[in-house]
């Protein structure tokens, strides 16, 4: 049955104006009461309060809940889904990055479910769907609104759990471009190179699939062609357009064939240090192809066509030196050039962090197994 793959994504409506259909679609489901899950950042960039009017212009009545973090904790799923029964509502709309997806996802997980969200930790572990929900991306990244996970930081353990269910994929994702033209350059680079992370996992990944990766690939090319362009015309609505396009293609590519290290690695972070998860990648990912490169560099030959290089007639090790330093170039002119230990990773949190990742479940889909020396060795490597 190994051979075997499913292919899960929501309703979805990309294009300038999308979120002009949220009245529409909230009405189809014959909402009364809608919660609007977003975060400060996206109110004050005025994309919350034009989704409230678009709702209530359709005759719906609007609460909104933004006591959300840039990780989302389990303690403000948990005040969320209280809010939620509180008032009646029966739908949810999120508004925003990953951070307001992840925690919309949870509210209606814990609505249907009645248990504490870390409960469902885990694969295929919630039993029953959420209330209907309409994510409304406002960054190029994440793909949190076509994907079959919720990432929720424990604040107790210290560590981003992972719920990964068909339950919780959205019903509707309204992709509009135009919200990621507040984006501020350094979050347009970070999420940028968190779209391409997915979309080279996905394709390396142990549950690759011909399905995945056509997905996968065009989402690297465009990244690859068109994040530099994006970060020197940031006002530009069609370069806008390409860059979210590339983020929904990496979307629907992991989440049907799940990730690996990099997110592992990640999630431990960002759980345990706090730390931002766009970034987070972006430090990681050529430490962590390096790593698996010789397990798969016939993929990884496939991601250097996709970006650009011209392998041809290369020896096997001048290809893997030629497409890591093309990531590493990549990051560098798009301005991301920290390492952890510039975030504050101090060599002492590495073994706790390295046993942390070992138990996410994106390292399942690496292509190379891992050990805890294995994983301390990157983030080493990283510091």
């Amino acid at each position: 049955m190994n051979h075997l793959r499913k292919f899960v994504a929501p309703e979805f409506v990309f294009g300038n104006g999308a979120l002009t259909l949220a009245g529409q679609y909230a009405a189809n489901f014959e909402a009364k009461n809608v919660l609007v899950v977003s975060d400060p950042g996206v109110i004050a960039a005025g994309w919350c309060g034009k989704v409230v009017e678009n709702l209530e212009a359709a005759g719906l009545s609007c609460l909104v809940f933004s006591d959300i973090t840039a990780n989302p904790k389990s303690g403000e799923v948990m005040r969320g889904a209280d809010y939620y029964l509180q008032n009646n509502c029966d739908l949810i709309v999120a508004v925003g990055g990953g951070s307001p997806m992840d925690c919309a996802k949870g509210i209606g997980i814990v609505s249907t479910n009645g248990a504490n969200i870390l409960e469902f930790e885990g694969i295929d572990n919630v039993p029953l769907p959420g209330p209907p929900l309409i994510c409304i991306p406002t960054t190029a990244g994440t793909s949190a609104d076509v994907s079959q996970f919720a990432i929720i930081n424990h604040e107790n353990e210290r560590v981003k759990i992972a719920i990964i269910s068909k339950t919780v994929v959205p019903d509707v994702a309204l992709i509009d471009p135009d919200t990621t033209l507040t984006m501020a350059p350094y979050l347009t680079a970070c999420t940028g190179i968190d779209a391409l992370v997915h979309a080279i996992e996905a394709f390396v990944s142990s549950a690759h699939s011909p399905i995945f990766d056509v997905h996968a690939l065009e989402a690297i090319r465009l990244i690859s062609r068109y994040l530099l362009d994006v970060l020197t015309k940031p006002d530009d609505p069609h370069l806008r357009n390409i860059l979210m396009r590339a983020s929904l293609e990496a979307g629907l590519a992991f989440s049907n064939a799940s990730l690996g290290a990099v997110h592992a690695m990640a999630h431990s972070l960002g759980g345990y240090l706090g730390l931002p998860h766009g970034e987070c990648n972006a430090i990681l990912l050529d430490h962590v192809m390096d790593f698996n490169f010789n397990e798969t560099a016939d993929r990884f030959q496939r991601i250097g066509d996709a970006m650009g290089l011209q392998l041809k007639g290369m020896s096997a090790s001048e290809k893997k030196r030629a497409v890591l330093d093309k990531v590493a170039l990549l990051k560098k002119n798009a301005g991301i050039s920290s390492t952890l230990k510039d975030k504050g990773t101090r060599q002492t949190d590495i073994p706790v962090l390295a046993e942390k990742a070992l138990k996410d479940p994106c390292l399942v889909t690496n292509p190379r197994k891992a050990n805890k020396r294995d994983i301390e060795v990157i983030y080493e490597n990283a510091l």
